[in-house]
């Protein structure tokens, strides 16, 4: 009897025992942790709190109202995105209070604007400099030209500041960025609206020193225009066209060794 009963008693000591609870230990790495929360959660600071007030000023009134017009009125929420935009670009980053005016404007709850202020990288949550600058370090710039390690390198030395930080005067915040999109211009960084492309550590530098010099002393001469800065006009070939440098085949077009 003792013999049929024992198999049982086993299954019946094992099942227990895989249903007792476990320590949960957190696994050991030795990677610097990287702090992602002020992506999705937000803190009040001196700078950054609802009791800041903001409103929009009489000419972003103004375009706000057309921006309002694309959409039905039933729909206006849709304009979530432009409005955040506009405030960023009046207020200089998408502070609580923003979010906050723009919830009130499109009668949304403020959770939703959250949401998306939270989700899109365009929006900078937090104070940024006067030139906000973004480095491409995808593949394509980190191959192309001098490679984008270099321009991280030359920007960091200009400046005096790593990546996430701004500099003391306020003027410049330095960020690493995903695709931007110039693949073929590469190696290139976006500065607030502008695009500058085809740089080298030289260039880089130069324009670096030229945007401080047109903040402090007003004087933008050395300011490079937005775009490549290696002399092409856009993304043509640097060795000139080569292609489409004859009439275009037709039906009665035939090869000539045929």
């Amino acid at each position: 009897m003792a013999s049929k009963l024992s198999p049982l008693l086993l299954r019946s000591a094992v099942r227990t025992a895989s249903r007792a609870p476990r320590t949960h230990i957190r696994t050991f790495t030795a990677a610097s942790p990287r702090r992602s929360d002020t992506l999705a959660v937000h803190r009040n600071t001196p700078d950054n709190n609802p009791d800041i007030p903001f409103k929009f000023n009489a000419q972003n009134e103004a375009l706000m109202a057309e921006i309002l017009k694309r959409y039905p009125p039933q729909y206006k929420k849709a304009a979530v995105m432009p409005l955040l935009d506009l405030g960023q670009r009046q207020h200089g980053f998408t502070s609580i209070s923003v979010m906050n005016e723009v919830a009130r404007l499109l009668e949304m709850p403020p959770a939703r604007v959250y949401e998306v202020a939270s989700f899109y990288t365009m929006y900078n949550r937090t104070p940024v400099g006067k030139f906000h600058v973004q480095a491409c370090t995808t593949t394509p710039c980190q191959l192309g030209g001098c490679g984008s390690d270099s321009i991280v390198k030359a920007i960091k030395e200009e400046l005096g500041i790593k990546q996430g930080e701004t500099t003391k005067d306020g003027l410049f915040t330095f960020i690493e960025v995903e695709c931007l999109g110039a693949c073929v211009n590469a190696p290139m960084i976006q500065i607030n609206d502008d695009y500058y492309e085809d740089l080298t550590p030289e260039t880089t530098k130069k324009l670096l020193a030229g945007l401080r010099e047109s903040a402090t002393t007003g004087n933008t001469a050395n300011v490079p225009k937005p775009g490549p800065l290696s002399g092409r006009q856009t993304c043509e070939n640097s060795a000139g066209q080569t292609n489409l440098t004859s009439e275009p085949w037709g039906i009665e077009t035939t090869r000539a060794d045929l």
